[in-house]
């Protein structure tokens, strides 16, 4: 402002001005005054210095206001925003492995994670999918969809994955395992966990552990068929019995099981295996009545009885009658000892043949891929999706953190030795004592020597030099250092029991040293020592 002023004063900056350049100064400033022409602006001219010394000139007053308007302005772009709008979190992506039969998307229609995060299905079958997983990225799966009639590939990360579809068949071109493993290579969490959906993909290796189940609870609670497994076709020469069930590899949903007669039946079926190149297990037939299936859904339990109608001895092929009967404890016994194989399972299903001598054989336990039956399918499902809802607000915590992968601090133990094979490392180190000195005062771990102001202690407490640390020390230390016993008291101070030779102070002060100190009693100089020795060690180690 003083620049505009000294430079609008100066007579040869004004005469070098247009002519009635300025004259519209000396007007009073006022909004309703109309303007004035040009023309009528020079027929009035006035003196530049009366016209800009005025301090109701308009130039000063739209400078004025300028400069009033400015911290306004200012202090309006610099106000804080309203109040911040909700963030809308990304909806979670769930991954169903089914077939097209089964439009999963409706199950989880209106479903939120935690009643907060809306949920997208993605729904294809294993042959449909291919991946990709990384370290630190997850895993990225490509599913490829029909759209006008053309194939599709989009990629997508999956948060959470239901499957219910089987990983892996003896026909050909259906072993899809590998993607089983890609999924668990990714951390994907799952219903069932890919770790059990993995072990299912062999039928012997699962009747292994209903073997362990059976040995458990004894075959009265647990009534398991007598089974023989063969790793190829050399061992197989006879049955101890006729006539026998034989099942090639991962035998499923009927496929891959023979009956077999007689001996030369036996045989003909041994070649096959040969041919097939694969395991197999024989069993003792069973002349059933009805067939038992119980199934188990989160916490829901139900039991059905298959009787067939055909005359096939397979009660899942051909016509059947089925009738849902009521849920004893022994079948409940039967589904709660199979949850529990391969870390846990959240869906699964017991079968039993129940024959016509009164009783029941358990063959065969099923996974998340078993087949809804019964009159109940829909709410069956309805069961599932609740309960992959509340596995993924289990899991999928908004705001949650993983835990640290850095092991929790431990304190080392002590050792006993020399001073250089005890050096703290920087997991050992104590933390620093609310007494000890400042950085200044407090010396370095390799320094031998206790100085006076790193004790902290008065004059007549205080260490002497020549005191050599000879242990890691401990926080509580108890007990006597025999450097400092009183003179009061001629009777040795007798050893702590927790204390060795490698946990005391060299006792290297002279006897003048040990004079000049003062004759406190013997309770104030045992206190007196070991808030010296927390001190000197704190300082010591706060490097």
């Amino acid at each position: 402002m003083n620049f505009l002023r000294r430079r609008l004063s100066d007579s040869s900056f004004v005469a070098n001005l247009p002519n009635g350049y300025m004259t519209d100064l000396q007007r009073p400033d006022s909004s309703t005054s109309s303007p004035a022409s040009p023309a009528m602006e020079r027929r009035h001219p006035q003196p530049l210095a009366a016209s800009f010394s005025s301090p109701g000139s308009s130039l000063f007053s739209s400078l004025s206001s300028a400069m009033k308007q400015t911290p306004q302005a200012t202090s309006g772009l610099m106000e804080p925003p309203g109040p911040s709008t909700a963030i809308v979190q990304r909806p979670r992506i769930l991954l169903v492995i089914d077939d097209a039969h089964t439009d999963w998307s409706k199950y989880f229609h209106g479903k939120k994670v935690n009643g907060e995060i809306e949920i997208r299905v993605e729904q294809a079958e294993f042959s449909e999918l291919n991946l990709a997983a990384y370290v630190t990225g997850g895993c990225m799966v490509d599913m490829q969809v029909v759209r006008n009639g053309a194939k599709v590939v989009r990629s997508f990360k999956p948060d959470f994955i239901l499957v219910r579809q089987h990983a892996y068949s003896m026909a050909l071109g259906e072993d899809y395992r590998s993607l089983v493993i890609g999924l668990q290579y990714g951390g994907l969490p799952a219903v069932n966990s890919l770790y059990s959906v993995y072990n299912f993909c062999s039928k012997p290796w699962v009747f292994s552990q209903l073997i362990k189940i059976f040995h458990s609870l004894g075959p009265e609670k647990f009534p398991l068929v007598e089974q023989t497994f063969f790793p190829n076709h050399k061992p197989m020469v006879t049955a101890p019995h006729f006539p026998v069930v034989v099942k090639l590899g991962h035998a499923h949903a009927g496929m891959g099981k023979i009956k077999v007669e007689n001996q030369i039946d036996f045989q003909d079926i041994t070649s096959v295996v040969a041919m097939a190149k694969t395991y197999a297990t024989t069993e003792a037939f069973i002349d059933s009545k009805y067939d038992i299936r119980v199934q188990k859904i989160g916490s829901n339990y139900k039991a059905y009885m298959r009787t067939s109608i055909s005359g096939n001895w397979k009660a899942n092929t051909g016509s059947a009658m089925l009738e849902q009967v009521a849920m004893t404890e022994r079948y409940r016994l039967w589904v709660d000892s199979c949850s529990e194989m391969f870390g846990g399972l959240d869906i699964c299903a017991v079968k039993a043949v129940h024959s016509k001598d009164g009783r029941d054989y358990i063959i065969e336990v099923m996974d998340s891929s078993m087949p809804l039956i019964g009159e109940h399918v829909e709410e069956d499902k309805q069961l599932m999706a609740d309960l992959v809802v509340s596995k993924m607000s289990q899991l999928l915590m908004p705001g949650g953190t993983a835990p640290s992968p850095l092991r929790p601090w431990s304190p080392q133990p002590q050792r006993s030795g020399s001073p250089s094979q005890q050096r703290l490392s920087p997991q050992g180190q104590q933390p620093l004592s609310p007494q000890s000195g400042s950085p200044q005062q407090q010396r370095s771990p390799g320094s031998p020597q206790l100085s006076r102001a790193s004790s902290g202690s008065s004059p007549n407490q205080a260490s002497k030099p020549g005191a050599t640390l000879t242990s890691q020390p401990r926080p509580p230390v108890q007990g006597r250092c025999t450097s400092q016993q009183s003179e009061e008291s001629k009777k040795p101070a007798p050893p702590h029991p927790h204390l060795n030779k490698s946990q005391s102070l060299t006792n290297s002060l002279s006897t003048s040293d040990t004079s000049q100190r003062g004759t406190p009693s013997e309770d104030e100089a045992k206190a007196e020592t070991i808030r010296n020795l927390r001190k000197s060690f704190a300082s010591l180690f706060s490097d």
